[in-house]
């Protein structure tokens, strides 16, 4: 049985042959299993020649790209884990993801080679030239289940990202659980087309859609990003059978104007989390297919995975299914717990938080992953969400650790105290934004906030600079002086009818650096 993601694709590219492996929305450039087979063939053996191997990390900051995929794989052939990197951040994020996975290697689009070299200390290169290793591989053995396969970074509470050890088992957890759904979410070997626009750095596009479709040997249609404009035209011309979709795309698609091709396609399900309860039923009505709702995390991976594939979905309610492969349990607070069962809870789940053992096990408590979701059940035994306990923001399925927004808020030498918080948005779901106590003299302007927000589009990924600055004289704190978040939520009820609060969010571009 296949123990690693390169066995897997080995095993179907082996009997899939011809077949489309990978293809453009326009479906008139493919990429076939024997093709790709070859050049992962021909760059595993350029790694190894250069000596990489088992046990080595290589960031991979190639966007949604055919190249991110055969490198991942000819990687994994070795037994070496990818990190995958996401493109909007900046040199500080950059410093810190490289530096703190151990990556001896960061293989990077020719655009970006000078801007993380200079945030990197280990080797930069462009995917057409592989540098030898600094240092022979750390593992003599063949690569296995238990082979770290990928590190990805995952915003909590604390201020700096964390990494997630996700090893091969990992990945086969995540793909089984997916073509093993049926009902509503059935995945037929050898016909399927999945068309997504969900990020590589994220486990959804790497876990769920690419391990579904390399185990049934289907074609995997990986956009750059969402085009709204273009979306029904991809979703046609490439033929795809399965969409991904994120929380904000559907109300996107619902404000456009009608046109033919939102009829004319293929798809028999949608599969992805946060729909607006209030779009649900009207998307399904006008668009002609579910919108599955499923609930992870990039801790839990296959081991607790829960999804509304079976009637009755209760759709406009949140609701994201029972749970049939794992085990769950609410407290008397609300919050979820999972593990996979009692004789092996972790099985299917990240390996750990790199370099942070005593937070792995916090999570860990009791025998328990504590999600720091708040959910509640259903009279049917489904389960509905209701918020998150952790001080993450959600903004269009991006995790934002507030306190990495704040430290970077309070190196402006006019900042005297900041706090971060959540505000309600009708696109993203959640938005940024920053209460902000100033020095004595320092403006409380239009012109204060822009400043502000191009200071934190300089240094953090754009979706995480505040899309709010409201200026306040004070912040609640307590004795100790650490500020009472839960007295600054009303202020985020409607920023707009804020005295001193500024609307930023058309300075959030994609692709903006300030």
């Amino acid at each position: 049985m296949a123990a690693t993601v390169f066995a897997v694709f080995e095993e179907t590219a082996s009997r899939a042959g011809t077949a489309d492996f990978l293809a453009d929305p326009s479906g008139n450039s493919t990429l076939s299993y024997a093709r790709a087979r070859a050049e992962i063939d021909a760059l595993a053996q350029r790694y190894a020649q250069a000596g990489y191997g088992h046990g080595h990390r290589v960031a991979l900051l190639l966007e949604n790209r055919p190249a991110f995929l055969l490198h991942w794989l000819a990687l994994n052939a070795l037994g070496a884990a990818v990190v995958p990197v996401n493109p909007y951040y900046r040199k500080r994020e950059l410093a810190h993801l490289l530096s703190h996975s151990g990556a001896t290697l960061a293989m990077v689009l020719q655009e970006r080679l000078d801007e993380v070299g200079a945030a990197a200390q280990c080797a930069v290169s462009g995917p057409e030239h592989i540098p030898p290793a600094e240092s022979p591989p750390p593992r003599a053995d063949a690569p296995g289940g238990d082979s770290l396969c990928a590190l990805l970074y995952t915003s909590g509470t604390s201020g700096e990202p964390k990494g997630c050890l996700l090893d091969n088992d990992y990945f086969l957890a995540m793909g089984h659980w997916y073509v093993s759904q049926g009902g509503l979410c059935a995945v037929e070997t050898g016909r399927e087309r999945l068309l997504t626009p969900l990020p590589l750095y994220h486990m959804n596009a790497m876990a769920c859609s690419f391990m579904a479709m390399v185990m049934t040997a289907g074609c995997l249609i990986q956009l750059d990003r969402f085009h709204p404009a273009s979306w029904w035209e991809d979703v046609a011309g490439s033929r795809a059978t399965i969409v991904h979709y994120l929380g904000v795309m559907p109300a996107i698609l619902l404000g456009l104007e009608p046109c033919a091709a939102e009829r004319n396609h293929r798809v028999r399900f949608g599969f992805g989390a946060n729909v607006d309860p209030k779009h649900h039923a009207p998307f399904e009505t006008r668009f002609g297919f579910p919108l599955i709702e499923a609930w992870a995390m990039t801790e839990t991976g296959g081991g607790a995975c829960i999804a509304a594939n079976i009637e009755p979905r209760h759709v406009g309610s949140r609701c994201f299914g029972r749970p049939e492969s794992c085990e769950t349990k609410i407290t008397d607070d609300g919050e979820l717990l999972v593990r996979h069962g009692a004789e092996a809870p972790r099985k299917g789940f990240f390996a750990g938080y790199h370099g942070d053992a005593a937070a792995t096990e916090s999570a860990w408590q009791g025998g328990w992953f504590h999600t720091g979701d708040m959910v509640r059940h259903g009279a049917d035994g489904s389960l509905h969400f209701i918020d998150r306990r952790k001080n993450v923001i959600r903004r269009s399925d991006e995790n934002i650790a507030a306190l990495e927004v704040e430290s970077v808020i309070l190196e402006l030498d006019w900042v005297a105290a900041a706090a971060v918080i959540a505000t309600p948005d009708g696109l993203r779901g959640e938005e940024v934004m920053a209460c902000v106590v100033v020095e004595d003299g320092a403006p409380q302007d239009a012109a204060a906030a822009e400043e502000l927000s191009t200071w934190c589009l300089q240094q953090l990924a754009y979706f995480k600079a505040p899309g709010w600055v409201a200026f306040r004289n004070a912040l609640p704190t307590t004795s100790t002086q650490k500020i009472r978040k839960s007295e600054l939520r009303h202020l985020a009820e409607i920023p707009a009818a804020l005295e001193f609060c500024f609307d930023l969010r058309d300075r959030k571009r994609a692709g903006r650096a300030a």
